[in-house]
């Protein structure tokens, strides 16, 4: 039987080097998304987020990185997630489809240049895929953040960052990663000095 704290300097390894590969596999692309962002929200537009299950939740928590604070005093920055609000998920999954819970959102909300950030761990889920046709056939921009080998997700939106690993709890966790990677960095190119030290 193994040993508890084999088992935890296992799960801490794995997420580690799950970490390093991602940012070998998507440093320039990260930084792109990063600029994609700050160019969104300068022309005024805004950012929504969504997912399902624990990629709702980091959906959840990104928006309020972004309308909150990060780390530095700022002005609140334009963000929504998708998948808070009960009553308009359940009217649309009951009157619709599961499927549509998204992207009728982004029909009534949405406007040309805003950010459409899908978070899915499998890159399969049909709602975000449906929320990224409706986002595209609208000119939104779309972000997608997957796992695995990035599945239909990867493949449609205008910038995919995914982690090329198995375990969900692994993925998420770089997700999250990600997540707070790109609120830190939005406001260094919003907020601060060019001669900016950390």
């Amino acid at each position: 039987m193994e040993d508890i704290e084999d088992i935890l300097l296992r799960i801490f390894k794995e997420s580690s080097h799950l970490k390093e590969v991602f940012i070998n596999e998507n440093l320039s692309r990260l930084a792109r998304v990063v600029e994609v962002i700050t160019a969104a929200l300068k022309a005024g537009n805004k950012i929504l987020l969504f997912g399902n299950g624990g990629s709702a939740a980091d959906a959840q928590h990104i928006a309020a990185e972004f309308v909150n604070r990060f780390m530095i005093e700022r002005p609140p920055l334009p963000a929504i997630a998708l998948n808070t609000d009960t009553s308009v998920i359940t009217s649309i999954a009951n009157d619709y489809d599961f499927s549509e819970i998204f992207s009728k959102q982004i029909r009534a909300i949405g406007q040309p240049g805003d950010v459409a950030w899908g978070i899915s761990t499998s890159g399969a889920s049909p709602n975000v895929i449906k929320a990224f046709e409706t986002a595209k056939k609208m000119d939104l921009i779309t972000i997608g953040l997957t796992g695995r080998d990035g599945g239909e997700i990867a493949r449609i939106a205008d910038h995919s960052l995914n982690v090329s690993g198995g375990s969900t709890p692994r993925i998420q966790e770089i997700h999250i990663t990600v997540g707070h990677a790109i609120c830190e960095l939005v406001d260094y190119r919003l907020f601060q000095k060019p001669d900016h030290k950390r």
